[in-house]
């Protein structure tokens, strides 16, 4: 299992928590990764909204892209997965960009590929904001023109969306054929677009069950596509890890004592606006992406036996987040981390 988390560019996960002790600047998010390193994560991932859908559309936030950029030149291991939304940037630039900034870091930025769904965002800052399943064709055009650049010495593209003539782009990214891909989406046209077009695909939080489902299903689509396996399967979940699993619980209450607080409205657009497998639920409000629903509440070793079983389901990498995140990042490190690489090497044995 790889280790990853959510950096807190919002302030916090918390939407019934007002303040969570976690400062959205750089100077805290420098911290929390060059931390990060040292504890044994593998990657964070950086979201892109321009509008702080967690605290409210009126509190501060940080840009993903620069901050991407100002993390890579302070930190030497981890892995950054930038997130990237089609209507907001063209792909030839967004080459260019992401290219630079894999030569900052040596070789260890990613993107997270995002359709978008948040329409009063796309007022505000210019964006394209379309019907679901064409925000789909926009991205497909978006990561062949993406691809493109980075492999061709010099490409040209017409499509419906952008066009492109004899550009080149150099120096090429670091890694090759080009830095890996991310994606999420459930709806059967995300799904295929991720499928036709990715190198990995990244989920919601969820049971064990529903996510071994989903990784089956996503093996199936791969196979019938004639693709390559992905090179990963990540979910997003929420750690509280206590002494106790009444202490753990005592704070799972806490944080979903739900108040329609600012960040609602965010939250309202994101599930009027997606095509959601699952009714979400009134908890799912409480802590962005799902991240209650895998259950990684309780003790360090109740957590790890989670942990295990998703990984035997087939789940290799975890985006997590943490509230106030330093202090629980490294409780997780170092009393979660090692009981899973325990409980691996008896199955190995």
């Amino acid at each position: 299992m790889k280790y990853g988390f959510w950096l807190p560019v919002f302030g916090g996960w918390l939407r019934n928590v007002e303040d969570e002790g976690m400062p959205p600047t750089f100077e805290y998010t420098k911290q929390v990764v060059q931390s990060a390193e040292e504890w044994g994560y593998d990657t964070t991932l950086i979201a892109e909204l321009y509008l702080n859908d967690i605290k409210g559309t009126d509190a501060d936030s940080l840009e993903a892209w620069s901050t991407a950029a100002g993390l890579a030149a302070v930190t030497e291991k981890i892995e950054i997965m930038t997130a990237v939304r089609p209507g907001f940037h063209h792909p030839a630039v967004t080459a260019k960009m992401a290219a630079n900034i894999d030569h900052i870091s040596n070789g260890r930025f990613t993107l997270n590929v995002v359709s978008a769904w948040w329409e009063e965002e796309a007022k505000q800052y210019g964006g394209a904001f379309t019907a679901h399943d064409e925000r789909y064709d926009r991205t497909e055009e978006f990561l062949e023109v993406l691809k493109g650049m980075w492999q061709e010495e010099t490409f040209s593209y017409e499509g419906d969306y952008y066009q492109v003539k004899n550009a080149k782009l150099a120096p090429k990214p670091v890694q090759k054929p080009y830095p890996i891909l991310y994606a999420g989406g459930e709806s059967d046209r995300g799904k295929q677009a991720i499928v036709d077009n990715c190198d990995a695909y990244v989920m919601h939080g969820g049971t064990i069950d529903e996510i071994a489902s989903k990784i089956a299903e996503m093996k199936v689509k791969r196979e019938e596509a004639g693709k390559p396996e992905f090179q990963s399967f990540g979910m997003a979940a929420y750690i509280i890890c206590r002494d106790t699993e009444e202490e753990a619980l005592r704070e799972w209450q806490r944080i979903t004592d739900v108040k329609e607080t600012a960040g609602y409205a965010g939250y309202e657009d994101f599930v009027s606006k997606s095509q959601l497998e699952q009714q979400v639920k009134w908890n799912d409000y409480s802590v962005s992406n799902r991240g209650l629903r895998p259950h990684l509440v309780g003790t360090p070793g109740q957590i790890a036996e989670r942990i295990a079983a998703y990984e035997e389901a087939g789940l290799d990498l975890l985006l997590l987040q943490f509230s106030p995140q330093l202090e629980e990042m490294e409780r997780f490190s170092k009393q979660v981390m090692p009981l899973v690489e325990e409980k691996r090497q008896q199955l190995l044995s």
